[in-house]
């Protein structure tokens, strides 16, 4: 259930904290065919979600590396796509950055709305170009989301750490 994520350590502090935990009751990323929430996950699903976070294995070919990228960005798409209509949107991007900056006191929310705002313009003329001035750009698609991460290190960017795994020296 969502409440037993409030035992992760590395979760506590996280300012999309809310984004994670919902990402992980999200139906579309325990891979069934629909949208919404889970109300509760089984540990196959919990081993599901945490699929997404492994590391790069050695011998992936460029196939298997592709397809595994893929799979973190699409999971990582989910987690702004709040509405599940297959974009993201400015407000869900606002939404994002907003809660991204929380922790920030000198930042107040109409600069955080700045900052999401040039990131959207940033993405329209990355995925489609210079627009006319009539043109709207409705929101980020997965095909944009792929373009905007290409070249970005998310293979080894994205984890998450559930045991605190202090080293402790015996001396004996």
């Amino acid at each position: 259930r969502k409440e037993n994520f409030d035992s992760i350590p590395d979760l506590e502090f996280n300012p999309i904290r809310a984004k994670i935990v919902q990402a992980f009751f999200d139906k579309r990323n325990l891979r069934q065919e629909s949208d919404g929430l889970a109300d509760e996950i089984n540990f196959e699903d919990f081993l599901t979600i945490m699929s997404y976070f492994r590391p790069i294995e050695m011998n992936m070919d460029e196939e298997q590396l592709a397809r595994f990228r893929k799979e973190k960005l699409k999971f990582l798409f989910h987690m702004y796509d709040s509405d599940c209509d297959g974009k993201i949107t400015l407000q869900e991007y606002r939404n994002v950055v907003e809660e991204l900056l929380s922790g920030n006191p000198h930042l107040e929310k109409d600069s955080a709305r700045s900052i999401a705002d040039g990131a959207m313009m940033e993405a329209a003329s990355i995925c489609v170009g210079q627009m006319g001035p009539d043109q709207v750009y409705e929101g980020i698609t997965f095909e944009d989301f792929l373009k905007m991460w290409q070249g970005i290190d998310i293979e080894t960017k994205m984890h998450v750490r559930f045991l605190n795994m202090e080293t402790i020296a015996h001396c004996y």
